[in-house]
């Protein structure tokens, strides 16, 4: 997975220092450059790719907000902020987090999570296929041939329309990677494919000949199949 390019918007050179050192700890984070102004930028966005904004609302010339305001296509944006006043509308215009200076690294750590899952999940709602470490080596495995997902401890196993894989990784570390407009998880030891279900119950799901459990606390999620 490439790194989380992000840019700093900041005039603080406390709260510059605290972020660039935070980025510096994470590594699926690619600091570019650091700007003390909105405009200076919105300049830089024109020309390059950046996947993660850290924006400050009290900036000079162009406040944060009203920055945010102008950009057509903005990539993820985490606010950094010492007024919490701006919450409502900072998640208005669809910030990714909000964070009140000054700011743990537990706390920042758990917002560019947010970003980086959001970011794998896109990357992979327009491929067709995964590749899993099984037995040493990459095995691609198309999304449209898997049937189901079963959890077996600290193992999966992926059964498709034509084999069984065994990969050394959890339910969850598997549904990150996975489509969710194909795949959803119906029981805490089983994801399926939604294309594949031939019918269900309250209790169970059907797909190619092979009853899958539902669990108690995911009735809602067939429902609204």
């Amino acid at each position: 997975m490439p790194k989380i390019k992000c840019i700093i918007i900041e005039d603080e050179p406390l709260a510059v220092k605290v972020l660039s050192d935070y980025i510096s700890e994470v590594p699926f984070l690619e600091l570019q450059k650091v700007f003390k102004d909105a405009i200076l930028a919105a300049e830089f966005l024109l020309h390059n790719e950046v996947d993660l904004i850290f924006l400050d609302i009290h900036l000079p010339k162009l406040k944060g907000m009203d920055f945010l305001k102008t950009l057509a296509n903005p990539p993820a944006v985490i606010v950094t902020t010492a007024y919490h006043q701006y919450a409502v509308e900072g998640f208005n215009l669809n910030v990714t987090d909000y964070l009140l200076k000054p700011f743990e690294f537990a706390r920042f750590l758990t917002a560019v999570n947010k970003v980086n899952t959001e970011q794998k999940k896109g990357s992979n709602e327009n491929r067709d296929f995964i590749f899993v470490n099984i037995q040493k080596r990459k095995v691609k495995i198309l999304f449209s041939e898997i049937l189901y997902i079963e959890s077996q401890r600290e193992y999966i196993k992926i059964v498709t329309t034509r084999n069984e894989y065994i990969s050394k990784m959890s339910t969850s570390e598997i549904e990150e990677l996975l489509p969710t407009f194909i795949f959803k998880r119906i029981h805490r030891s089983f994801i399926v494919s939604v294309n594949k279900i031939e019918s269900y119950t309250a209790e169970m799901v059907e797909l190619n000949g092979i009853s899958i459990p539902i669990g108690r606390g995911y009735k809602d999620v067939i429902d609204k199949l």
